[in-house]
């Protein structure tokens, strides 16, 4: 079962939230990051689509990253999600790329993949035009985890502003700075 803000059907069905810039001010520092997944045993991947290895790279500034940082995936193409992480294409073709659906099964790949216990996956619209009714902006994160033989799924979409780059970062922020919720979510017994 996926959240109530999941894209339904290959048609786009309601704004998501929307965050300019000036809302979504960076309140996550990488390095705090970094210590949360040391401090809670988690061995991080990503599958980035629109975010275009931000999270990775953002990571990647903060010394001694490589202790809780495993693999990062970035796939734009359905092909790619497809043979990389094992998205199915019927999911592709029903939901849309920018879809809730896509993001779930991309952070689920990125987890049979690796040994990580924790996925960060993104895909979405980070340009000014509007694709398929979706809305530019709009990006689908999800954020998987597999704790004591568990594994959850958490998804949600946000619709951000600004110039490609602007939008790239401020997803890749977002995607970060909401990890420790979604973490202690799962931790106290919810999976989706």
């Amino acid at each position: 079962m996926l959240s109530n803000e999941s894209l339904v059907g290959a048609a786009y069905r309601g704004p998501p939230r929307s965050m300019s810039n000036r809302e979504l001010e960076p309140t996550v520092n990488p390095a705090e990051i970094v210590a949360y997944l040391k401090d809670n045993s988690l061995y991080l991947t990503t599958a980035e689509s629109c975010t275009a290895g931000r999270i990775i790279a953002l990571m990647a500034e903060v010394p001694h990253c490589g202790d809780v940082v495993e693999s990062g995936y970035v796939v734009y193409s359905p092909e790619a999600k497809h043979r990389l992480l094992g998205v199915s294409m019927r999911t592709i073709d029903h939901f849309n790329l920018t879809s809730n659906e896509v993001a779930q099964e991309m952070a689920i790949g990125a987890l049979n993949d690796s040994p990580a216990n924790v996925a960060i996956a993104t895909t979405g619209l980070c340009g000014t035009e509007d694709v398929d009714g979706i809305p530019a902006g709009t990006v689908c994160f999800a954020w998987g985890f597999l704790i004591q033989g568990r594994r959850g799924v958490f998804t949600r979409r946000y619709r951000f502003f600004g110039d490609r780059h602007a939008m790239q970062t401020n997803a890749a922020l977002y995607a970060l700075e909401h990890l420790p919720h979604f973490h202690k979510r799962m931790l106290a017994g919810e999976t989706q």
